[in-house]
């Protein structure tokens, strides 16, 4: 297999690699229309249609590579709707359902540093292809797809109007805009200078005020992810309106680089992860729009999930992490919500597909219905639950692969029988190694499969506790 095919691997969403070194305009070329033939030989049967959707977000150059795979798959053949400009992910794996394509190839990165570069598979379902599709696309690779006697066709279109309209359609939207437009809810959005950039104005209106919203292709310095470290402005925006309005509800939504995963702050300027979040849509959607299913979590979700979906007699499937095991999930049986950790949630009733947009819709009808801050609707769960915990996870730079290596083969010969004190009681092996503990907190153990990362997840009773353990797991590694 030649080096340059050889390379390049999918990971849990996509192939990513850093601009002019592993992402290039050569490899992409040869992956393009790679992609594109493996989406016909997988979906032609079902769909009938030779159009691929290709669609990009805000990184450095995203249109021109977007523009380059649009060329490589025409050229084999197939024909392209090229997005005339950026849109969240989800809003092009939506058109590749709604315009009955066989796919879509979106130019993102999601929420990696601005020197990275990518691209994700999206099947005519609306959601990520499953590992056995991206395995198909590596193999073929080697041989790659010759060109095609006569070209495909290469057209233009606008993203935005169906997906919104399909959103708006899933919430009371009227109810929204009317407590925005009357001072009821302030909305704060970070966009984070990335695709959701526009997102919630176009659907609620003017007094939408976005944070981060002009393209920066270095994302300030930081990355595109809805993590406490880069949200300093929103906090302080937060605080600042507290001091002035002291009573009124208010709440900060948070998009990664490709709007497809989901944080938010209340009106205390509280950080809420997705572990918060999915709880919290859980609850609104049962309670008050009627919704069943089953609730599809990953590995590294919080214990509160399965707690809430008790409450509500709805069952629980867990998956490893990364969204298209909740994809699968969804294409296979009735499911609610499914959602991880790291902020991707999507529901039965949309496309299988993480969309922080429309999550988005339903936390802020979740805030207008029940008229409580997002931290009260937190406490008032862990009440009703007799639940509560504090979460946190941290990713650890490895000087190498060998070393990922070493501490692979180590956690399989010496399984781990205390951890920060306590004793280890069972240990899910779902997705790395997960660890529960005595007391019942837990400690995640999960490599990344492409670079030399060790993430580490812990959830327990207090923060102390979590970042003890967290600081025991780190030392452990090092």
């Amino acid at each position: 297999m030649p080096v340059i095919a050889s390379s390049i691997k999918f990971g849990t969403d996509g192939w990513r690699g850093v601009i002019g070194d592993e992402f290039t305009f050569e490899r992409l070329a040869l992956v393009a229309p790679v992609a594109a033939k493996v989406l016909y030989d997988t979906y032609c049967s079902t769909v009938g249609s030779r159009t691929i959707i290709v669609g990009y977000d805000r990184r450095f150059m995203a249109e021109d590579f977007a523009r380059a795979v649009a060329d490589a798959v025409t050229a084999v053949g197939f024909d392209v709707l090229l997005s005339e400009g950026y849109a969240p992910t989800p809003a092009f794996s939506w058109a590749a359902k709604e315009l009955n394509a066989l796919g879509a190839l979106v130019i993102t990165a999601s929420h990696n540093p601005g020197a990275y570069l990518g691209l994700k598979v999206k099947g005519y379902f609306g959601g990520s292809v499953s590992p056995e599709v991206t395995k198909d696309i590596e193999a073929l690779l080697s041989t790659g797809v010759p060109l095609a006697a006569t070209p495909g066709k290469l057209e233009k279109f606008d993203p935005w109007p169906s997906y919104t309209q399909g959103l708006e359609g899933k919430v009371d939207i009227a109810k929204i805009r009317k407590a925005i437009a009357s001072g009821e809810l302030t909305l704060f959005a970070d966009v984070m200078h990335g695709a959701a950039a526009t997102g919630l104005g176009r659907l609620l209106g003017e007094r939408v005020q976005e944070i981060n919203s002009d393209r920066d292709p270095l994302f300030g310095g930081g990355a595109p992810e809805p993590l406490p470290k880069y949200l300093s402005m929103l906090f302080e925006t937060i605080r600042k309106h507290r001091e002035t309005n002291p009573s009124s509800l208010s709440v900060g939504l948070v998009f990664d680089g490709d709007c497809d995963r989901i944080a938010a702050v209340d009106g205390n300027a509280n950080f809420l992860s997705s572990q918060i979040l999915i709880p919290i849509l859980i609850d609104h959607l049962t309670q008050r729009r009627n919704f069943t299913g089953e609730i599809v979590k990953t590995v590294s979700g919080s214990d509160l999930i399965p707690k809430v979906a008790a409450l509500h007699n709805l069952s629980i499937f867990e998956t490893a992490v990364g969204y298209k095991y909740i994809a699968d999930r969804m294409l296979a049986a009735p499911v609610l919500l499914g959602g991880e950790e790291s902020g991707g949630i999507g529901y039965g009733s949309h496309i299988p597909e993480r969309d922080a947009l429309l999550s988005a819709l339903y936390v802020l009808e979740a805030i207008v219905e029940s008229g409580l801050d997002l931290g009260d609707y937190y406490r008032q769960l862990q009440e009703q639950t007799g639940f509560s915990s504090a979460y946190d996870r941290i990713d650890l730079p490895l000087a190498s692969m060998d070393v990922r290596a070493r501490l692979l083969q180590q956690l399989q010969s010496q399984p781990l029988t205390e951890i920060a004190g306590k004793a280890v009681i069972d240990c899910n092996t779902t997705d790395g190694y997960k660890f529960r503990l005595a007391d019942n907190s837990w400690l995640m153990i999960r490599f990344s499969g492409t670079e030399p990362v060790l993430r580490l997840y812990c959830e327990a009773s207090t923060l102390e506790q979590v970042h003890q353990t967290l600081a025991w797991a780190k030392h452990w590694a090092e």
